[in-house]
């Protein structure tokens, strides 16, 4: 038997804390029958109370991780949406998630790109791609395309 993996999101997590809780109270419920049964006396009085408590939590919990985590998505999983929303021809509809992906995290310097380059697609909004590109070559001033698109950017302007 190997090593028990280590959830990587919230909601396994939760999940796993949840079957912790609920095994403690079955744990803690157990007390008091297994003192009867092996020494003779109630004993562990307390017990049912903190079993009552961990079943209370593992509820919590586990209704918690049932919760839908689709309704806020993540910067990353609106540049994926973005991306394909542009295949299929919906430019401005890429747009929007990219705006709300920079929205969520304007350290992301890729929705700055992406943008910029679909804002390049239409003369009307090549001084929004070259703002685009601006942002984005400050947040990464490694990446030597963002040059190239700025300077494109630049180009068309004039």
């Amino acid at each position: 038997m190997g090593p028990i993996p280590i959830p990587t999101n919230r909601r396994e997590r939760a999940r796993q804390w949840s079957r912790t809780a609920w095994v403690m109270a079955l744990l803690f419920a157990s007390l008091p029958i297994t003192c009867r049964l092996f020494v003779g006396v109630w004993g562990f009085e307390d017990a049912l109370g903190v079993a009552g408590l961990c079943l209370l939590i593992g509820t919590y919990l586990h209704f918690r991780s049932r919760r839908s985590s689709a309704a806020i998505p993540d910067a990353a999983t609106l540049l994926d949406r973005a991306r394909e929303q542009a295949v299929n021809g919906h430019i401005d509809r890429a747009i929007l998630l990219l705006t709300e992906a920079i929205r969520l995290n304007r350290g992301l310097w890729q929705a700055f790109q992406y943008r910029g380059e679909l804002k390049l697609l239409r003369p009307e909004s090549v001084a929004g791609a070259l703002d685009d590109f601006t942002e984005a070559l400050r947040l990464a001033p490694g990446e030597p395309h963002l040059r190239v698109l700025r300077d494109e950017a630049e180009r068309l302007l004039k």
